[in-house]
């Protein structure tokens, strides 16, 4: 069997959590970061991702595999099911972006059986349907309270962007992203954005990453290539010319001068 990502849903392009994000390892490993914390799933584990959350995530081979299985619950689709099935709705206790799920022996069989639907790591939208009630189901039996996760429509709460940024930064989101996650329209966190930072977003963003991306060149020893992608920058040429420009120096003219001196 090729190794290969199995999904039922749309993936986002972005470093952002659209959909409630079921996960599960059947080879190799996935390394997952929040902003402050890390999570490791390994094959045979399993875990969920919140929706409306910022979340960077790694995936590693293990003896030269790696194959997972990703399942995304849009709302209308959680709707459908809510309505079809009336499940109690608990409060959900937990804040945590990634949540590991325990062991459940019918979580191996479910996976087993949806391989067989894959056509090029796609499966049609009516098995898709079929498969995700099944799984939804299994998931609630298991931890009825996570009814109280699923079932919740609301959207995120206005919340202090000062702590907020500062946290966030390295993600590599658009700015309508980070208005919506702090629970703003786009102009009302330009306008907040301002009188916190006495800056605009982007401008903050590039500099504030460009600050980090010194220290970890000078201080930390890192070079440039590793860390351009976990500070927020697309591409390396961008990040090299945006450095220089900021600095007088190439990235990897820094990263040279500090690697003579040790």
């Amino acid at each position: 069997m090729p190794r290969s990502d199995y999904h039922i849903g749309v993936i986002s392009p972005e470093q952002f959590v659209t959909e409630y994000t079921f996960t599960y390892i059947i080879n190799g490993e996935m390394h997952l970061y929040d902003g402050s914390n890390n999570y490791v799933l390994k094959s045979g584990e399993s875990g969920l991702a919140r929706k409306n959350r910022l979340v960077r995530f790694k995936k590693e081979k293990v003896n030269g595999e790696l194959e997972k299985v990703f399942v995304f619950f849009d709302e209308h689709f959680l709707r459908t099911f809510q309505e079809k099935h009336q499940p109690g709705v608990p409060k959900f206790q937990s804040g945590e972006t990634i949540l590991r799920l325990p062991e459940n022996k019918l979580l191996p069989n479910f996976i087993q059986s949806l391989l067989p639907y894959y056509d090029h790591g796609k499966i049609t939208e009516a098995f898709a349907n079929v498969k995700r009630e099944e799984l939804l189901i299994i998931l609630l039996q298991a931890q009825p309270e996570l009814a109280g996760l699923f079932f919740d429509y609301g959207i995120p709460e206005k919340i202090n962007i000062d702590e907020f940024m500062n946290r966030n930064y390295q993600f590599n989101v658009s700015i309508d992203r980070f208005a919506y996650l702090t629970g703003r329209s786009l102009s009302a966190f330009k306008r907040d954005f301002k009188q916190v930072f006495n800056d605009t977003p982007s401008h903050w963003l590039v500099q504030k990453r460009l600050q980090e991306a010194y220290f970890l060149i000078d201080k930390k020893k890192q070079k440039p290539a590793k860390i351009y992608l976990e500070l927020g920058f697309e591409s390396l040429p961008h990040f090299s010319y945006a450095f220089k420009k900021r600095f007088g120096v190439a990235p990897t003219e820094l990263a040279s001068q500090k690697k003579a001196q040790l």
